[in-house]
């Protein structure tokens, strides 16, 4: 590990990963965009809140992520290619990156809680099990991230339920387009951490942690991560038979070429780093596309 590692608030941005902060923004975007016209105005501060609980909860899970991976020792500096890891790095003690993941948490609790005064009671429900999820994912006895279930919880957490639930707070109700809308913005988030996993495959093979990139093999994940790509643009098209604005979605495709082409090219270790800014970058022009046409054709 030859680079200068970060200290102060700079390893706590670092540690915060924001980088992967569009997996949460883009769900509330569209799942907002897609209330729109259903049922009267929309209401701002409950878009606000709906975006702070879902960055909270993002935040949250990576310094969870960081401090149970570097307690058990599968954040090896000499094994691990990408981003800062805190404490398996050795830069914050583990007790202060646990305190700020439960910190984390909590914001996320308080303004979930003044949603679900507003809303409804199920709030409650889906922002324990949501906590919950982020913490166990590679925390506790058993973590279901050691299991290959990371993707199906990216998918779930940060494109199913924050979007859907992003509309939810608005009208009440879930709706077929929002749940439509959901599979795209959680394959491309999910894209994310099957280009993370596939960089890792070495280094978690060698800890035994058996990510489902791990289980599939390299050439299968680099299929996947393509097949996410693919089915998220050809969503699109149901989109606007609903909303035509939707359409203009299609143009983040250009951003997708360049992922697409080096991880079909054989991209590994330090090479993938690039693909994962770019399939971030994919994600957040695609969702602030796609919430521009849904609201603007509402």
């Amino acid at each position: 590990m030859s680079e200068t590692l970060p200290t102060g608030i700079r390893a706590w941005i670092a540690g915060a990963r924001v980088r992967t902060l569009p997996a949460a923004v883009v769900p509330v975007l569209v799942g907002t965009a897609a209330a729109r016209g259903v049922d009267g105005s929309l209401i701002a501060w409950r878009a606000v809140a709906a975006a702070v609980v879902a960055l909270a909860l993002q935040v949250a899970t990576n310094f969870a992520n960081d401090y149970s991976d570097g307690i058990r020792g599968t954040d090896d500096p000499g094994a691990r290619v990408g981003p800062v890891r805190l404490v398996g790095w050795g830069i914050v003690e583990p007790k202060a990156v646990k305190k700020a993941a439960f910190a984390c948490f909590s914001v996320a609790g308080v303004f979930g809680l003044a949603l679900a005064v507003a809303v409804g009671p199920e709030l409650i429900a889906v922002g324990l099990v949501s906590i919950a999820a982020g913490w166990f994912y590679t925390g506790g006895s058993n973590p279901y991230g050691y299991l290959g279930l990371g993707e199906l919880f990216v998918f779930v957490f940060f494109g199913v339920v924050a979007t859907v639930g992003s509309t939810y707070v608005q009208v009440g109700a879930i709706t077929g387009l929002s749940l439509l809308a959901s599979v795209p913005v959680g394959l491309l988030a999910t894209a994310l951490l099957v280009t993370n996993n596939l960089r890792d495959i070495p280094g978690d093979t060698e800890v035994g942690k058996q990510t489902l990139a791990v289980r599939l093999g390299d050439r299968r994940t680099r299929g996947l991560y393509v097949a996410m790509l693919v089915v998220a643009f050809v969503l699109v098209v149901p989109l606007a038979l609903d909303r035509g604005g939707a359409a203009v979605a299609l143009v983040a495709a250009v951003l997708a070429v360049a992922p697409v082409r080096s991880v079909l090219e054989g991209a590994s270790g330090a090479g993938l780093i690039p693909v994962l800014g770019n399939t971030g970058r994919v994600q957040l022009v695609f969702g602030v596309l796609l919430a521009s046409g849904l609201a603007v054709s509402a």
